[in-house]
Formats: structure tokens, C-alpha cells, sequence
């Protein structure tokens, strides 16, 4: 057989393959987006000190990224809080999964700030501040919504922003979305497991068929 038989041949039964791999493994509690939204890619600033950090920075370890700001009433605090117990309950160390808090509203929300606010949650948790055009980039990335509209009264500065949380794995790949973590009957057990699942899992043959297929 020819070489260029022989890999139109293999790459005929990938998609067999990999729907044979996926139906072996078991269902997420979360949206699996494997395959559908992109890479962690990002630069920032980030606590305890400021330092620039990037996307790569936290390959190596399952990374969720938020959008959120500190002087959020409500959704903000009681999804970290929520975020935080379910990382009481994976049965993997602490330094194999972090939480990345995005400020959409970098103008109050500084690095001193950003590090007092995420040190209330745990060890796992970074704030990240980027600016103006950085912090749209990555927004767009993702899809994310948010809108700051400033103003000298504390009643009127008005902040919205999504509240999804994306899952990503060691590798950085994004492979799970977290509709709301502050919804009235979160699923913070189905959190927990799919959080451990991602940090015991191992690279293996099907996360690269995922990339051809």
C-alpha cells in the first residue's frame, strides 16, 4: 500500500474513532466544549505582585478563567464561594488547579485590591488586570459580555459581565463551560468531580485525534 493510501485510510477513520473514544468515556456534569473554543491565550497582570504573566504560565495545571470585578454585590463573591467548596471536594492537590479572576473593571479593581479580594477564597485563586485593549481581547476570545459605565457616585457606576466560568486542561485546552456557579441550585458536587477528573487526566492518544478531527 502506498504511503498516501495508507494516510487517507487513517484519516477516513478518525472521525470513527473518535466518536468510538467519546462514547467509551462518561458524561461531563459541565458543557464539554473539547474542540469548539479556543486555547488559554492571554497577558496580564497578575497578584500577589503585579507580575505580567501568560497563558502559558499555567500549563501544567487545570486553570478555570472568570470575568468578574471585586466590588461585584452578589454573583462575583457567591460564585468563587461556591467554586471554592467544590475545590474542598476534588481529592487532587491544591497547586494542580488554579482560578483565574479577569477584572472587567481594572480602574478600581488594582493589584492590592485584586490580591486582598482573591486571598478571601484560597490559595487557588489569582486575580488577573489587564488593560483596555487587553482585557477586550481576551473577552472576544470568549465570548464574554461586559459593560463599565464610571461614575463619581458609588450607587451609579454600573458594571455587567457574564458568568460563565471556562475549564481548562493541563494542557490549556478549553474542554469545559460552567453555566453559572450563582444560580439558585448550583451543581457544585458535578464541579468538584469534573474539576478532579481534568487534574488526574493524562494526555493520551484521543486529545490528539480531538486536534485533527
Amino acid at each position: 500500500m502506498k504511503r498516501r493510501e495508507a494516510l487517507g485510510l487513517l484519516t477516513a477513520a478518525l472521525p470513527l474513532a473518535l466518536t468510538e473514544a467519546r462514547a467509551a468515556e462518561p458524561e461531563w456534569h459541565d458543557i464539554d466544549i473539547t474542540g469548539v473554543s479556543p486555547s488559554l491565550n492571554f497577558t496580564m497582570q497578575a497578584t500577589p505582585d503585579g507580575k505580567q504573566v501568560t497563558g502559558a504560565d499555567y500549563r501544567g495545571v487545570v486553570t478555570m478563567l472568570y470575568f468578574g470585578y471585586t466590588f461585584c454585590p452578589d454573583v462575583c463573591p457567591l460564585t468563587m464561594q461556591n467554586v471554592a467548596s467544590a475545590l474542598a471536594s476534588t481529592g487532587v492537590e491544591k497547586q494542580d488547579i488554579r482560578f483565574l479572576f479577569v477584572t472587567v473593571d481594572p480602574n478600581r479593581d488594582t493589584i492590592p485590591v485584586l490580591k486582598a479580594y482573591t486571598a478571601l477564597f484560597g490559595p487557588n485563586f489569582v486575580g488577573l488586570r489587564g488593560d483596555a485593549d487587553q482585557l477586550e481581547r481576551l473577552a472576544k476570545q470568549f465570548r464574554i459580555a461586559y459593560s463599565v459605565t464610571p461614575s463619581s457616585d458609588p450607587v451609579k457606576y454600573e458594571v455587567t459581565h457574564s458568568s460563565a466560568i471556562y475549564v481548562f486542561d493541563r494542557q490549556g485546552n478549553a474542554r469545559l463551560l460552567v453555566p453559572s456557579m450563582a444560580s439558585q441550585n448550583p451543581d457544585i458536587d458535578g464541579l468538584a468531580a469534573d474539576l478532579g477528573r481534568l487534574a488526574k487526566e493524562k494526555p493520551s492518544w484521543t486529545t490528539w485525534l480531538r486536534t485533527l478531527v
